[in-house]
Order: structure tokens, then sequence, then C-alpha cells
């Protein structure tokens, strides 16, 4: 279901005038940390209209729709901002259990626990048969 763009979300108004602002991307049912990817007025927008998470490339310098190529889209279930309207917080119901381009769950799947480095999220697809070898 789309978030309704309504006087009632009018305190939901991003701060965009300094360019894109971080929008930081969190499971809805585990409160797990998934990924962290900008946002301009456009992407907002567009996330508020769809009710699925867009955001803005920078590598690609374009509006980039989450799943789009892998089918794990994001539902956003909520959306916060910060107290300075110049961050955003999406709570969200990952579909496909992968949100990170590498195929794993989480974009945070490094971890540096008592001076030894681990995976701590797990692989769900393998990202070659997903985008071929595009560089990211």
């Amino acid at each position: 279901m789309a978030i309704q763009d309504t006087d009632a979300t009018a305190d939901i108004i991003p701060d965009f005038s300094k360019g894109l602002l971080p929008a930081i991307v969190q499971d809805d049912a585990t409160g797990e940390v998934l990924m962290l990817a900008f946002m301009n007025e456009q992407a907002f927008r567009k996330t508020l209209e769809t009710g699925e998470a867009h955001y803005w490339s920078r590598s690609r310098n374009e509006l980039w729709h989450k799943g789009e190529t892998s089918g794990h889209v994001q539902k956003v279930r909520a959306l916060r901002l910060d107290c300075d309207n110049d961050a955003i917080l999406l709570l969200v119901s990952q579909i496909g259990g992968a949100a990170c381009h590498t195929g794993r769950q989480s974009c945070f799947y490094r971890e540096c626990r008592d001076g030894k480095v681990h995976f701590c999220s797990p692989k769900i697809f393998d990202p070659e048969q997903v985008y071929g070898k595009r560089k990211f």
C-alpha cells in the first residue's frame, strides 16, 4: 500500500535544500539495518506514491527503484525523519530476503568483533546470475 502524500504527511517533508539525503533502511519485522542509500526529492515522492523504495543512485546519476532488476523490492511500512529533516529512516518489508546487490540479506554483512572479521549476513542469491558482470 502506498503512503499517501496528504495533509497528514505535512510534517514528514525532508529538507532537500542541501541536496541528497541519507536514507537508512531497516527491516520492519526484525529491526535489522539492511542498507544505507540516498534520496532526492524525486525519489522521496516516488516512494510516497508507490509504497516501494526509490533512491537516487550516485554512481549512475539516476532514479533507482530498489529491486527493479532483482525482484527484491522494498515495501515501505513506515517512514521517519530525524529532528533536522535531513535524514530519512525507512522501515520496510524486504521482498525476496536480499537488500544488498552482493546478494546478501544486509549491506552491512562484514563485522569485526573481538579482532576477527567475519560475515554476519547470509547470501541469498548470486549477483552474477541476476545482474551479469555489471560493475557497481
